[in-house]
């Protein structure tokens, strides 16, 4: 039985020079409108966290969530799932400092660029501020990384760094930990607090 996971699968297997038949196929079968373009599989944790405290199944909508393993791949997805390839409605989040890879690539691929949400530094940086260092730091010693994160603050590259900045550094030092906590942050959000570019980009969809 098809399904977005499915897709995802074939879509990735597409964009590494795989053939484009099954994934046509795919999108036609699962009626895929829109795809979210992300960075990575920490950004798309946060955005799945917060579509379903909202009660949304995205992939139920037909909505494809795709983590493309990095900013500079935006083009070679824009151009597969945009108006060139499948012509689906793409959207998503970016950082500040790769939002020029973003232009780009989406204006060659022809697709628009104004259905793109900016993230101040990442989207890491935004769940921090938005539920502040002491909050922050109960979530971490409530998932058992305090000792840890102990252990990271006594390294001399911290010292003159913001809490929130070593926070944010912390989070990336170990593999799967963004992961992890893109889905812990965002479920511990108050309702009235989410950070305006992943609102923004859950209410346009």
């Amino acid at each position: 039985m098809a399904d977005m996971r499915s897709f995802l699968e074939a879509v990735t297997a597409w964009a590494a020079g795989g053939p484009s038949d099954l994934p046509r196929e795919l999108a036609a079968r699962v009626s895929v409108r829109a795809a979210v373009l992300l960075e990575g599989q920490s950004d798309a944790a946060a955005v799945s966290a917060l579509a379903a405290s909202r009660g949304r199944n995205l992939a139920a909508e037909g909505v494809c969530v795709l983590p493309m393993g990095g900013a500079m791949s935006v083009g070679r997805f824009a151009r597969l799932l945009g108006p060139p390839g499948l012509g689906l409605r793409l959207t998503g989040l970016c950082d500040e400092a790769e939002r020029g890879y973003y232009a780009r690539g989406l204006e060659r691929a022809g697709a628009a660029q104004q259905g793109f949400f900016v993230c101040a530094a990442d989207l890491e940086d935004e769940l921090i501020r938005a539920l502040g260092v002491t909050r922050v730091k109960e979530l971490v010693r409530a998932e058992g990384d305090l000792r840890p994160l102990e252990t990271f603050l006594r390294q001399p590259a911290q010292r003159g760094r913001t809490s929130q900045q070593q926070l944010r550094r912390f989070l990336g030092t170990k593999k799967g930990r963004k992961i992890h906590y893109g889905r812990v942050l965002v479920e511990a959000l108050d309702p009235h607090r989410i950070p305006a570019p992943l609102d923004g980009l859950l209410s346009s969809l």
